[in-house]
């Protein structure tokens, strides 16, 4: 990306990624292995009928020269139906082997890209909290829609340009050589000319359409975050400068796009030179034997048909060079996105899972820093089994992160979380991440049906089980009222939903999870007072029976937990009661006297 366009933000989102120099035959014999082989039949046959088609040509030249010897010399309408039917026959053949050559590579191309997605897919899925704080949403949509269409068309290019092209320019040249094997030497006396400038069109091709999929990548993260924040774009009136910044990418896309697509009809170009050439060259000898009476019209009329024949193949195979760099650019981006792996060091299985029951949460001396700043020093608490604990503190205290560390969406760098007294690191991450049910501020919701989003594909939900659910999370009554109920769409992220609505169902979802432990982040912070007091009441339904960790930054809402631990620069400061850290004057007595005075 050049320098004077690119913004800071925009020259990191690429930095965070780099690809990794995969040469051609390492992208083709990969992509063949994974995607291509398990459809080798199919690409057999489409190949084997392309074939055909590809040999039609040649068939068609030969047929040329009893056409002007035979049929238009004197006396030669004997010959007229055989050769018509003959040259009917081919034509005949040609479009039917066309049609169903493509008709299977469709489908290889198709499912072989499908595959790639739903692979791409479950693979990003594996990776760590951290490679999407580096990744935008945008970026990685691109590598899984747009990368692998890009790339499905590299199985077409081998086969029609192999089945077809190839096979088409062997039986012309044949039929070339057959009549006259100095005539084909003149037609190819330019053909040299083309190996250098092949080569560096090559690597040019490669280079602008990496750097068109990364402007395609960025392309797609604003909008992203165009859509998804649409209203502070309206109420910021940032209109005019979001179109612009829109306006600035895709002028990246198209100037990169049109200098690929420059070097992509380069190739051709300089073969319909080197075509003149020849073409010039065998005139030149070919028209005098004709005219000293050496040669007959026919052949040297079925010599030219044959080598004009093969103008299209050699421009298609000289294109496909260049499409095969526009395929190699996305095969070498989604490639690095597979060789991008985890840097979690969980057993592959656990090792050890606490007993049934609400476990207890400790940490022990636990660390954990950003590239950029320290959060948690040491820190040590415990939260008893069955109990609330709230974590309070100053914005950057460390109950954030204390959250992710639980959830498994980050790894410690040193000390140990235990849960249930067994030692998370010796969980897997989806065991570990099974034992808990979480309610946040912003509660996720898909644009699916409330069923869905309730369920979330788990099976063995049955009818009662969701009844309790939605009338322990106060969701039945709202529910009823909805024209069709269960069925009613929440909208793109819950937006056919109030906040308290959202809360709601998120409750609902968490007391379907049926987990021990329940991690609330702020659950009722964006609600006002009404919605707070039901979803608040709902909140202590779902905590009956579990060990629940509260997030809070403010007070009044964790005045009754068991525990509430003051973090401060990553450590505990005090630990107590609402009404013993009050009594005792410390840390959270200033916070709350602040908040009352707010």
């Amino acid at each position: 990306m050049p320098p004077e366009t690119a913004t800071p933000q925009e020259r990191q989102s690429h930095l965070s990624q780099p690809l990794r120099p995969y040469t051609s035959r390492e992208l083709f014999v990969r992509f063949w292995r994974s995607y291509l082989r398990p459809y080798l039949p199919l690409m057999l046959v489409a190949f084997f009928l392309m074939m055909i088609e590809g040999s039609t040509l040649g068939a068609l030249s030969y047929m040329i020269e009893p056409l002007f010897d035979k049929v238009f010399a004197s006396g030669g309408g004997a010959s007229l139906i055989w050769v018509g039917t003959a040259i009917l026959s081919l034509f005949l053949i040609r479009a039917v082997t066309s049609i169903l050559g493509r008709w299977l590579m469709a489908q290889v191309n198709q499912t072989s890209a499908a595959a790639m997605q739903a692979d791409l897919l479950r693979h990003l899925l594996t990776l760590d909290a951290g490679f999407f704080q580096t990744n935008p949403p945008g970026t990685l949509i691109e590598r899984v829609q747009g990368d692998t269409f890009a790339a499905q068309g590299a199985a077409n290019l081998v086969i029609s340009g192999i089945g077809r092209d190839v096979v088409s320019l062997i039986g012309l040249f044949v039929v070339a050589v057959l009549i006259d094997p100095w005539w084909t030497a003149a037609a190819l006396v330019g053909t040299p000319l083309l190996l250098l400038p092949a080569l560096v069109l090559q690597r040019y091709i490669r280079r602008k359409t990496l750097h068109m999929r990364e402007q395609s990548g960025l392309r797609a993260t604003r909008l992203d975050e165009i859509f998804h924040g649409i209203q502070a774009v309206k109420l910021n009136r940032m209109e005019g400068y979001q179109t612009r910044r829109f306006q600035d990418v895709v002028a990246r896309i198209v100037r990169a796009e049109v200098k690929s697509a420059l070097g992509r009809a380069t190739m051709p170009g300089l073969v319909d030179v080197v075509t003149g050439l020849g073409f010039f060259a065998v005139l030149m000898l070919g028209g005098r034997e004709v005219a000293e009476g050496t040669r007959t019209t026919g052949e040297f009329m079925a010599f030219f048909t044959a080598m004009a024949l093969t103008f299209q193949p050699i421009r298609r195979l000289s294109d496909l060079a260049g499409m095969w760099q526009v395929s190699a650019a996305s095969l070498q981006r989604i490639f690095t996105l597979f060789d991008t792996v985890s840097e979690s060091t969980r057993p592959a299985a656990s090792l050890a899972m606490p007993g049934l029951g609400a476990p207890e949460i400790r940490f022990e001396d636990v660390t954990f820093a950003y590239p950029d700043r320290p959060v948690l020093n040491g820190l040590n608490f415990t939260a008893e089994a069955g109990k609330v604990t709230a974590l309070v503190g100053s914005s950057g205290a460390g109950k954030s992160t204390v959250f992710q560390l639980i959830s498994a969406m980050v790894e410690p760098q040193s000390g140990r979380i235990l849960i249930g007294g067994v030692d998370v690191a010796g969980m897997t991450l989806v065991d570990q991440r099974g034992l808990l049910a979480s309610v946040s501020q912003d509660a996720a919701l898909f644009d699916e049906s409330l069923r869905e989003n309730l369920i979330l594909g788990r099976e063995g939900i049955g009818e009662a089980q969701l009844a309790k659910a939605l009338a322990d999370a106060d969701v039945a009554d709202f529910v009823a009222g909805l024209p069709v109920g269960l069925e009613t769409p929440a909208g793109p992220r819950g937006s056919s939903l109030s906040g308290g609505q959202r809360q709601r169902i998120a409750i609902a979802r968490a007391l379907l999870i049926e987990a021990p432990v329940l991690l609330l982040d702020e659950a009722t912070s964006a609600l006002d007072t009404k919605t707070e007091a039901a979803v608040s009441a709902a909140l202590a339904r779902a905590q009956i029976g579990r060990t629940t960790l509260v997030i809070a930054h403010r007070l009044s809402t964790v005045k009754d937990a068991d525990k509430i631990i003051v973090l401060d620069n990553g450590r505990v400061a005090e630990e107590g009661t609402h009404v013993a850290l009050l009594a005792k004057g410390g840390l959270y007595a200033r916070l709350h006297d602040l908040q009352l005075r707010e």
